[in-house]
């Protein structure tokens, strides 16, 4: 018992703030997170040593944080659409506090949100996405591109309410 507990605290800081990434609000957050412990430590002897043990329970944060929304309610995922207009750029350039970025991915509708999250801020390809939810990669790419979309116009109401409350 003493050794999950030193588990729990010498990893529970990071996994909270990967958990909050894919919810949509701190409670949720705390759910994914407590639910997470609670599969790794039942799971625990398929821990295969493959790896880094922070990788394999980041793994079962992202796996329980997906499960909970396909719970709550089903993904509703638009169908394959060109790709357009990378908005990275603005991502890259708007130099805004981290919190507050957070704020906004989390106001993205959750489709959007765990896709943006799961390629842009965990680095999974859009074939591995698309096998996650079970949709297709034009699928991935296109609300991928929603979400920088979204983001882009939330961060650009952001500045220009900034520049006129300096004016």
């Amino acid at each position: 018992m003493q050794a999950k507990a030193q588990v729990y605290q010498l990893f529970a800081s990071k996994l909270f703030a990967l958990s909050l990434k894919y919810s949509r609000n701190k409670e949720d957050a705390e759910d994914v997170l407590q639910d997470s412990f609670i599969t790794a430590f039942q799971k625990l002897e398929l821990y295969s040593f493959k790896g880094s043990f922070e990788g394999w329970l980041k793994r079962i944060v992202i796996n329980n944080a997906l499960q909970k929304y396909r719970e709550k309610s089903p993904l509703y995922l638009i169908k394959d659409e060109a790709v357009t207009e990378d908005t990275t750029a603005i991502l890259d350039e708007s130099k805004l506090d981290l919190d507050f970025l957070l704020q906004l991915i989390q106001q993205l509708p959750d489709r959007y949100r765990l896709i943006f999250n799961l390629y842009v801020m965990d680095n999974f390809s859009h074939k591995e996405i698309s096998e996650m939810l079970g949709i297709s990669i034009g699928t991935s790419k296109s609300n991928l591109s929603r979400a920088r979309l979204i983001l882009k116009e939330k961060i650009e109401l952001h500045q220009q309410k900034e520049q006129n409350v300096k004016c």
